[in-house]
Protein backbone atom coordinates (compact mmCIF):
# COMPACT_ATOMS: atom_id res chain seq x y z
CA UNK A 1 0.00 0.00 0.00
CA UNK A 2 1.62 3.73 -1.10
CA UNK A 3 2.07 5.84 1.64
CA UNK A 4 0.39 9.21 2.06
CA UNK A 5 2.34 11.73 1.38
CA UNK A 6 1.86 13.14 4.64
CA UNK A 7 3.00 10.52 6.37
CA UNK A 8 5.94 9.51 4.04
CA UNK A 9 7.50 13.19 4.50
CA UNK A 10 8.17 11.95 8.02
CA UNK A 11 10.42 9.43 6.59
CA UNK A 12 12.19 10.99 4.19
CA UNK A 13 13.45 14.11 6.65
CA UNK A 14 14.68 11.92 8.68
CA UNK A 15 18.45 11.20 9.45
CA UNK A 16 20.54 10.21 12.61
CA UNK A 17 20.84 14.29 13.48
CA UNK A 18 16.44 14.21 13.15
CA UNK A 19 14.72 10.91 14.69
CA UNK A 20 10.70 11.76 13.72
CA UNK A 21 9.22 9.52 16.26
CA UNK A 22 7.03 10.62 19.03
CA UNK A 23 6.66 8.83 22.19
CA UNK A 24 4.63 8.58 25.34
CA UNK A 25 6.38 8.28 29.08
CA UNK A 26 3.76 7.04 31.58
CA UNK A 27 4.34 6.28 35.40
CA UNK A 28 2.71 3.87 37.50
CA UNK A 29 2.33 2.80 40.96
CA UNK A 30 1.63 -1.28 41.42
CA UNK A 31 -0.97 -2.29 43.03
CA UNK A 32 -0.80 -2.43 46.95
CA UNK A 33 -0.44 -6.35 47.26
CA UNK A 34 2.27 -6.77 44.57
CA UNK A 35 5.63 -8.31 46.00
CA UNK A 36 9.03 -7.29 44.63
CA UNK A 37 8.94 -9.40 41.28
CA UNK A 38 5.94 -7.59 39.97
CA UNK A 39 7.43 -5.60 37.02
CA UNK A 40 9.17 -8.93 36.07
CA UNK A 41 5.79 -10.15 35.66
CA UNK A 42 4.22 -7.45 34.26
CA UNK A 43 6.92 -7.41 31.62
CA UNK A 44 6.96 -11.16 31.21
CA UNK A 45 2.88 -10.80 30.42
CA UNK A 46 3.35 -8.55 27.92
CA UNK A 47 4.85 -10.99 25.95
CA UNK A 48 2.30 -13.23 26.16
CA UNK A 49 0.08 -10.92 24.03
CA UNK A 50 0.85 -12.18 20.72
CA UNK A 51 -1.78 -10.97 18.98
CA UNK A 52 -0.72 -7.56 16.81
CA UNK A 53 -2.88 -5.55 15.06
CA UNK A 54 -2.34 -4.55 11.21
CA UNK A 55 -1.53 -1.36 11.73
CA UNK A 56 1.39 -2.19 14.35
CA UNK A 57 2.33 -4.70 11.83
CA UNK A 58 3.49 -2.13 9.31
CA UNK A 59 6.86 -2.30 8.00
CA UNK A 60 8.14 0.39 5.39
CA UNK A 61 9.54 -0.29 1.87
CA UNK A 62 10.45 1.17 -0.98
CA UNK A 63 10.05 -0.60 -4.18
CA UNK A 64 10.47 -0.28 -7.95
CA UNK A 65 6.85 -0.93 -8.43
CA UNK A 66 5.12 1.64 -6.65
CA UNK A 67 8.58 4.33 -8.45
CA UNK A 68 10.51 4.55 -5.37
CA UNK A 69 7.96 5.87 -3.37
CA UNK A 70 7.67 4.75 0.17
CA UNK A 71 5.01 2.07 0.74
CA UNK A 72 3.87 -0.15 3.69
CA UNK A 73 4.06 -3.81 3.76
CA UNK A 74 2.22 -6.29 6.55
CA UNK A 75 5.16 -8.18 8.64
CA UNK A 76 3.85 -11.62 9.81
CA UNK A 77 6.40 -12.18 11.77
CA UNK A 78 6.58 -9.11 14.50
CA UNK A 79 8.80 -10.53 17.38
CA UNK A 80 7.89 -8.64 20.68
CA UNK A 81 11.19 -9.77 22.33
CA UNK A 82 12.73 -6.86 19.89
CA UNK A 83 9.64 -4.31 20.13
CA UNK A 84 9.14 -4.68 23.93
CA UNK A 85 12.19 -4.54 26.46
CA UNK A 86 12.91 -4.82 30.15
CA UNK A 87 14.98 -2.02 31.62
CA UNK A 88 16.20 -0.81 35.38
CA UNK A 89 17.51 2.79 36.08
CA UNK A 90 20.23 2.88 38.14
CA UNK A 91 20.78 3.85 41.94
CA UNK A 92 19.03 5.96 43.61
CA UNK A 93 16.35 5.93 40.76
CA UNK A 94 15.21 9.23 41.30
CA UNK A 95 12.99 10.91 38.33
CA UNK A 96 16.38 12.58 37.25
CA UNK A 97 17.64 9.19 36.18
CA UNK A 98 14.60 8.45 34.56
CA UNK A 99 14.67 11.23 32.21
CA UNK A 100 18.30 10.63 31.27
CA UNK A 101 17.10 7.12 30.10
CA UNK A 102 14.43 8.41 28.33
CA UNK A 103 16.52 11.29 26.50
CA UNK A 104 18.64 8.68 25.32
CA UNK A 105 15.87 6.36 24.61
CA UNK A 106 14.27 9.27 22.73
CA UNK A 107 17.36 10.11 20.43
CA UNK A 108 17.82 6.85 18.86
CA UNK A 109 16.27 6.03 15.18
CA UNK A 110 13.25 3.30 15.15
CA UNK A 111 14.37 0.35 12.93
CA UNK A 112 13.33 0.71 9.73
CA UNK A 113 12.93 -3.15 8.51
CA UNK A 114 10.42 -3.74 11.50
CA UNK A 115 7.67 -2.16 12.40
CA UNK A 116 7.42 1.27 13.73
CA UNK A 117 6.89 1.31 17.06
CA UNK A 118 9.39 0.52 20.69
CA UNK A 119 8.38 0.06 23.94
CA UNK A 120 10.31 0.28 27.28
CA UNK A 121 9.18 -0.83 30.54
CA UNK A 122 11.73 0.94 33.47
CA UNK A 123 11.95 -0.51 36.59
CA UNK A 124 13.98 1.27 39.81
CA UNK A 125 12.06 3.90 40.90
CA UNK A 126 12.88 4.95 44.36
CA UNK A 127 9.70 5.31 45.42
CA UNK A 128 8.27 2.00 44.13
CA UNK A 129 6.36 3.06 40.47
CA UNK A 130 7.73 1.76 37.38
CA UNK A 131 7.28 3.68 34.04
CA UNK A 132 6.80 2.62 30.35
CA UNK A 133 8.43 4.48 27.13
CA UNK A 134 6.84 3.79 24.18
CA UNK A 135 7.94 5.58 20.75
CA UNK A 136 6.44 5.40 17.29
CA UNK A 137 6.66 6.63 14.60
CA UNK A 138 5.57 9.45 12.60
CA UNK A 139 4.83 8.40 9.44
CA UNK A 140 2.67 5.70 10.90
CA UNK A 141 0.50 7.69 13.11
CA UNK A 142 -0.09 11.27 14.95
CA UNK A 143 0.79 12.09 18.18
CA UNK A 144 -2.89 12.38 18.79
CA UNK A 145 -3.61 9.09 17.46
CA UNK A 146 -0.61 7.39 19.27
CA UNK A 147 -1.45 8.93 22.73
CA UNK A 148 -5.03 6.78 21.81
CA UNK A 149 -3.62 3.89 20.71
CA UNK A 150 -1.14 3.94 23.88
CA UNK A 151 -3.97 4.55 26.73
CA UNK A 152 -7.29 3.24 24.97
CA UNK A 153 -6.51 -0.26 26.15
CA UNK A 154 -6.36 0.61 29.77
CA UNK A 155 -8.96 0.42 32.17
CA UNK A 156 -10.98 2.52 34.01
CA UNK A 157 -11.31 -0.18 36.60
CA UNK A 158 -8.12 -1.68 39.01
CA UNK A 159 -9.44 -5.21 38.29
CA UNK A 160 -10.64 -4.71 34.70
CA UNK A 161 -8.81 -6.19 31.82
CA UNK A 162 -5.94 -4.04 29.74
CA UNK A 163 -5.07 -4.55 26.27
CA UNK A 164 -0.93 -3.70 25.06
CA UNK A 165 -0.99 -0.67 22.37
CA UNK A 166 0.00 -3.49 19.80
CA UNK A 167 -3.07 -5.77 20.25
CA UNK A 168 -6.29 -5.41 18.17
CA UNK A 169 -8.60 -2.91 19.27
CA UNK A 170 -11.96 -4.23 21.14
CA UNK A 171 -14.14 -3.06 18.13
CA UNK A 172 -11.62 -5.08 15.63
CA UNK A 173 -11.31 -8.17 17.85
CA UNK A 174 -15.26 -7.94 18.01
CA UNK A 175 -15.15 -8.02 13.67
CA UNK A 176 -13.15 -10.49 13.95
CA UNK A 177 -9.78 -9.96 14.80
CA UNK A 178 -7.24 -8.82 12.31
CA UNK A 179 -9.27 -9.63 9.48
CA UNK A 180 -11.70 -7.33 11.11
CA UNK A 181 -9.08 -4.87 11.47
CA UNK A 182 -7.88 -4.84 7.77
CA UNK A 183 -11.62 -4.57 6.60
CA UNK A 184 -12.28 -1.58 8.56
CA UNK A 185 -8.68 0.41 7.70
CA UNK A 186 -9.76 -0.67 4.36
CA UNK A 187 -13.43 0.79 4.65
CA UNK A 188 -11.67 3.95 6.13
CA UNK A 189 -9.31 4.50 3.04
CA UNK A 190 -11.93 4.37 0.43
CA UNK A 191 -14.17 6.75 2.45
CA UNK A 192 -11.44 9.24 2.83
CA UNK A 193 -10.19 8.91 -1.44
CA UNK A 194 -14.13 9.54 -2.55
CA UNK A 195 -13.78 12.36 0.21
CA UNK A 196 -10.58 13.68 -0.73
CA UNK A 197 -11.31 14.03 -4.36
CA UNK A 198 -14.18 16.08 -4.04
CA UNK A 199 -12.11 18.78 -1.53
CA UNK A 200 -8.84 18.69 -4.12
CA UNK A 201 -10.37 20.41 -6.64
CA UNK A 202 -11.52 23.33 -5.01
CA UNK A 203 -8.28 23.39 -2.99
CA UNK A 204 -5.91 25.62 -4.45
CA UNK A 205 -8.09 28.46 -4.53
CA UNK A 206 -9.84 28.17 -1.47
CA UNK A 207 -5.99 28.29 0.00
CA UNK A 208 -5.25 31.00 -1.87
CA UNK A 209 -7.61 33.12 -0.91
CA UNK A 210 -6.84 32.41 2.84
CA UNK A 211 -2.79 33.27 2.92
CA UNK A 212 -4.36 36.32 0.64
CA UNK A 213 -6.50 37.67 3.51
CA UNK A 214 -4.01 36.54 6.09
CA UNK A 215 -1.58 38.75 4.55
CA UNK A 216 -4.27 42.09 4.00
CA UNK A 217 -5.34 41.61 7.83
CA UNK A 218 -2.82 42.75 9.95
CA UNK A 219 -3.59 41.16 12.52
CA UNK A 220 -2.53 37.67 11.68
CA UNK A 221 0.62 35.97 12.54
CA UNK A 222 2.12 34.92 8.90
CA UNK A 223 4.86 32.66 8.25
CA UNK A 224 8.79 34.19 8.30
CA UNK A 225 7.71 37.01 10.47
CA UNK A 226 9.15 35.01 13.40
CA UNK A 227 12.60 36.41 14.53
CA UNK A 228 15.64 34.23 14.63
CA UNK A 229 16.96 32.64 18.01
CA UNK A 230 19.28 30.52 19.84
CA UNK A 231 16.87 27.85 19.15
CA UNK A 232 16.41 28.33 15.39
CA UNK A 233 20.03 26.47 14.95
CA UNK A 234 21.16 23.14 13.27
CA UNK A 235 20.56 20.50 15.73
CA UNK A 236 22.12 16.97 16.20
CA UNK A 237 20.50 13.78 17.29
CA UNK A 238 21.02 13.61 21.23
CA UNK A 239 18.25 14.50 23.39
CA UNK A 240 17.23 16.11 26.77
CA UNK A 241 13.69 15.76 27.92
CA UNK A 242 12.02 17.45 30.99
CA UNK A 243 8.65 17.29 32.38
CA UNK A 244 6.34 18.46 34.95
CA UNK A 245 2.46 18.40 35.87
CA UNK A 246 0.00 21.08 36.92
CA UNK A 247 -3.44 20.84 38.18
CA UNK A 248 -6.18 21.45 35.59
CA UNK A 249 -8.12 23.49 38.28
CA UNK A 250 -5.42 26.42 38.43
CA UNK A 251 -5.40 26.56 34.66
CA UNK A 252 -9.34 26.37 34.23
CA UNK A 253 -9.72 29.35 36.77
CA UNK A 254 -7.12 31.24 34.79
CA UNK A 255 -9.12 30.75 31.79
CA UNK A 256 -12.14 31.77 33.60
CA UNK A 257 -10.74 35.04 34.76
CA UNK A 258 -9.24 35.60 31.31
CA UNK A 259 -12.34 34.76 28.96
CA UNK A 260 -9.42 32.42 27.72
CA UNK A 261 -9.30 29.15 26.70
CA UNK A 262 -7.56 26.50 28.69
CA UNK A 263 -4.79 25.72 25.99
CA UNK A 264 -4.33 29.78 25.75
CA UNK A 265 -3.43 29.82 29.30
CA UNK A 266 -0.93 26.67 28.73
CA UNK A 267 0.37 28.42 25.46
CA UNK A 268 0.97 31.74 27.78
CA UNK A 269 3.07 29.60 30.53
CA UNK A 270 5.25 28.74 27.21
CA UNK A 271 5.71 31.89 26.07
CA UNK A 272 6.40 33.61 29.89
CA UNK A 273 8.56 30.29 30.53
CA UNK A 274 10.48 30.84 27.25
CA UNK A 275 10.94 34.59 27.74
CA UNK A 276 12.15 34.00 31.13
CA UNK A 277 14.62 31.07 29.82
CA UNK A 278 16.19 33.48 27.21
CA UNK A 279 16.70 36.62 29.59
CA UNK A 280 18.63 34.01 31.51
CA UNK A 281 20.86 33.33 28.34
CA UNK A 282 20.72 36.90 27.21
CA UNK A 283 19.39 35.97 24.26
CA UNK A 284 15.32 37.49 24.32
CA UNK A 285 14.96 39.16 20.95
CA UNK A 286 13.59 42.72 20.46
CA UNK A 287 10.22 41.05 18.26
CA UNK A 288 8.08 38.31 19.80
CA UNK A 289 8.34 34.40 19.13
CA UNK A 290 6.47 32.70 16.78
CA UNK A 291 4.82 29.05 17.50
CA UNK A 292 3.37 26.69 15.63
CA UNK A 293 0.38 25.06 17.02
CA UNK A 294 -0.83 21.79 15.57
CA UNK A 295 -4.62 21.23 15.17
CA UNK A 296 -6.12 17.49 15.00
CA UNK A 297 -8.77 17.18 12.56
CA UNK A 298 -9.56 13.67 13.53
CA UNK A 299 -12.75 15.05 14.72
CA UNK A 300 -13.48 16.41 11.44
CA UNK A 301 -11.85 13.17 9.25
CA UNK A 302 -14.68 11.34 8.30
CA UNK A 303 -12.57 8.80 6.74
CA UNK A 304 -12.86 6.73 9.79
CA UNK A 305 -9.23 5.69 10.17
CA UNK A 306 -6.77 6.00 13.19
CA UNK A 307 -3.73 5.45 10.62
CA UNK A 308 -1.23 8.19 9.04
CA UNK A 309 -1.44 11.98 10.16
CA UNK A 310 -4.58 14.04 9.87
CA UNK A 311 -3.27 17.89 11.07
CA UNK A 312 -3.53 21.11 10.28
CA UNK A 313 -1.06 23.97 12.00
CA UNK A 314 -2.04 27.51 12.99
CA UNK A 315 0.56 30.43 13.83
CA UNK A 316 0.43 32.00 17.04
CA UNK A 317 2.23 35.67 18.58
CA UNK A 318 3.38 34.40 21.54
CA UNK A 319 4.32 37.91 23.03
CA UNK A 320 7.72 37.41 24.53
CA UNK A 321 8.55 40.47 23.87
CA UNK A 322 5.36 41.95 26.12
CA UNK A 323 6.76 41.90 30.10
CA UNK A 324 3.24 41.81 30.97
CA UNK A 325 1.46 38.12 32.22
CA UNK A 326 -1.76 39.35 31.24
CA UNK A 327 -1.09 41.26 28.72
CA UNK A 328 1.13 38.45 26.72
CA UNK A 329 -2.36 36.19 27.48
CA UNK A 330 -4.86 38.69 25.98
CA UNK A 331 -2.54 38.85 22.35
CA UNK A 332 -2.23 34.91 22.45
CA UNK A 333 -5.92 34.75 23.03
CA UNK A 334 -6.25 37.27 20.38
CA UNK A 335 -3.86 35.48 18.00
CA UNK A 336 -5.33 31.91 18.58
CA UNK A 337 -8.84 33.09 18.07
CA UNK A 338 -7.98 34.41 14.44
CA UNK A 339 -6.09 32.03 13.32
CA UNK A 340 -8.86 29.49 14.11
CA UNK A 341 -11.50 31.58 12.83
CA UNK A 342 -9.32 31.54 9.12
CA UNK A 343 -9.63 27.73 9.12
CA UNK A 344 -13.37 28.06 9.89
CA UNK A 345 -13.84 28.44 6.30
CA UNK A 346 -11.51 25.39 4.90
CA UNK A 347 -12.25 21.99 4.52
CA UNK A 348 -9.94 19.05 6.48
CA UNK A 349 -7.74 18.70 2.67
CA UNK A 350 -7.39 22.38 2.55
CA UNK A 351 -6.14 22.97 6.09
CA UNK A 352 -3.44 20.14 5.37
CA UNK A 353 -2.33 22.27 2.69
CA UNK A 354 -1.97 25.63 4.54
CA UNK A 355 -0.11 23.61 7.56
CA UNK A 356 1.83 21.97 4.43
CA UNK A 357 2.64 25.60 3.44
CA UNK A 358 3.85 27.11 7.27
CA UNK A 359 6.19 23.97 7.62
CA UNK A 360 7.34 24.69 4.13
CA UNK A 361 10.24 27.17 5.31
CA UNK A 362 11.92 23.81 7.35
CA UNK A 363 12.58 22.30 4.10
CA UNK A 364 15.25 25.25 3.93
CA UNK A 365 16.81 24.81 7.15
CA UNK A 366 19.09 22.27 6.31
CA UNK A 367 20.17 23.73 2.68
CA UNK A 368 23.67 24.80 2.34
CA UNK A 369 24.02 28.79 1.79
CA UNK A 370 20.41 28.75 2.85
CA UNK A 371 20.25 28.79 6.12
CA UNK A 372 21.56 32.00 7.20
CA UNK A 373 19.06 34.20 4.78
CA UNK A 374 15.74 32.79 5.27
CA UNK A 375 13.94 33.80 9.02
CA UNK A 376 12.51 30.83 9.98
CA UNK A 377 8.43 30.39 9.72
CA UNK A 378 7.96 29.83 13.36
CA UNK A 379 10.47 29.56 16.47
CA UNK A 380 8.90 26.38 17.63
CA UNK A 381 6.42 24.10 18.16
CA UNK A 382 3.97 23.51 20.95
CA UNK A 383 1.01 20.88 20.94
CA UNK A 384 -1.48 19.89 23.10
CA UNK A 385 -2.34 16.53 23.14
CA UNK A 386 -6.02 15.54 24.69
CA UNK A 387 -5.77 12.77 27.34
CA UNK A 388 -8.09 10.66 29.75
CA UNK A 389 -10.16 12.41 32.14
CA UNK A 390 -10.73 9.79 34.02
CA UNK A 391 -7.80 7.12 35.95
CA UNK A 392 -6.75 4.43 34.07
CA UNK A 393 -5.02 1.44 35.38
CA UNK A 394 -3.04 -1.64 33.35
CA UNK A 395 -3.56 -5.07 35.06
CA UNK A 396 -4.22 -3.54 38.38
CA UNK A 397 -1.27 -0.60 38.53
CA UNK A 398 -2.47 2.33 38.78
CA UNK A 399 -1.76 4.98 36.20
CA UNK A 400 -0.33 8.24 37.90
CA UNK A 401 1.78 10.40 35.38
CA UNK A 402 1.55 10.98 31.60
CA UNK A 403 4.26 12.80 29.20
CA UNK A 404 4.34 13.28 25.58
CA UNK A 405 7.03 13.67 24.10
CA UNK A 406 8.12 15.24 20.19
CA UNK A 407 10.23 15.75 17.51
CA UNK A 408 12.90 18.77 17.29
CA UNK A 409 13.76 19.66 13.77
CA UNK A 410 16.38 20.93 11.87
CA UNK A 411 16.17 24.97 13.24
CA UNK A 412 13.55 23.86 16.07
CA UNK A 413 15.98 23.17 18.82
CA UNK A 414 13.14 22.44 21.36
CA UNK A 415 9.23 21.27 21.34
CA UNK A 416 7.21 21.80 24.52
CA UNK A 417 4.19 19.16 23.75
CA UNK A 418 1.20 18.68 26.84
CA UNK A 419 -1.18 16.47 27.64
CA UNK A 420 -4.67 16.24 30.09
CA UNK A 421 -5.38 13.15 32.16
CA UNK A 422 -6.86 12.92 35.58
CA UNK A 423 -7.36 16.52 36.32
CA UNK A 424 -3.32 17.40 35.45
CA UNK A 425 -2.02 19.14 32.47
CA UNK A 426 1.53 17.32 31.77
CA UNK A 427 4.42 19.26 29.74
CA UNK A 428 6.67 17.32 28.20
CA UNK A 429 9.89 19.69 26.63
CA UNK A 430 12.09 17.95 24.22
CA UNK A 431 15.41 19.41 23.21
CA UNK A 432 18.61 19.16 21.33
CA UNK A 433 20.98 18.01 23.59
CA UNK A 434 23.91 20.23 22.43
CA UNK A 435 22.05 23.71 21.83
CA UNK A 436 19.39 23.73 24.24
CA UNK A 437 21.70 24.29 27.47
CA UNK A 438 19.75 23.30 31.09
CA UNK A 439 16.56 22.69 29.45
CA UNK A 440 15.47 21.73 33.01
CA UNK A 441 15.26 25.21 33.70
CA UNK A 442 11.74 25.89 31.32
CA UNK A 443 10.24 24.08 34.31
CA UNK A 444 10.71 25.93 36.80
CA UNK A 445 9.77 28.78 34.71
CA UNK A 446 6.69 27.50 33.87
CA UNK A 447 5.51 27.07 37.38
CA UNK A 448 6.65 30.70 38.46
CA UNK A 449 4.70 32.18 35.14
CA UNK A 450 1.11 29.66 36.19
CA UNK A 451 2.29 32.12 39.62
CA UNK A 452 2.16 35.11 37.89
CA UNK A 453 -0.92 34.59 36.07
CA UNK A 454 -3.37 33.96 38.80
CA UNK A 455 -1.38 36.63 40.55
Amino acid sequence: MVMAITDSAFLLGESREHPTHVALLQLFRPPPDSGPEYVSEFYRDLLTRTEVSGTMRRRPVRRAATLGQWSWVRDEDVELEYHVRLSALPRPGRVRELLELVSRLHGSLLDRHRPLWEMNVIEGLADGRFAVYTKVHHALMDGVTAVRRVTEGLSTERDGESLPPWAPSARARADGGAKGDVIDQAWGRVKGVTRMATEVAGTPAALTKALVDAYRDGAATLPFEAPKTMFNVPIGGARRFAAQSWPLDRIRAVGAKADATINDVAVAMCAGALRRYLIDQDALPDRSLVAMLPVSLRAADTAGSSEGNAVGAILCDLATDQPDPSVRLARIRASTRHAKAMLSGLNPTEIVALASVLVAGLAVAPVPGLRGMVPPPFNLIISNVPGSREKLYWNGAELVESYPLSIPAEGQAVNMTLTSYAGQLSFGITGCRRTVPHLQRLLDHLDAELDALEA
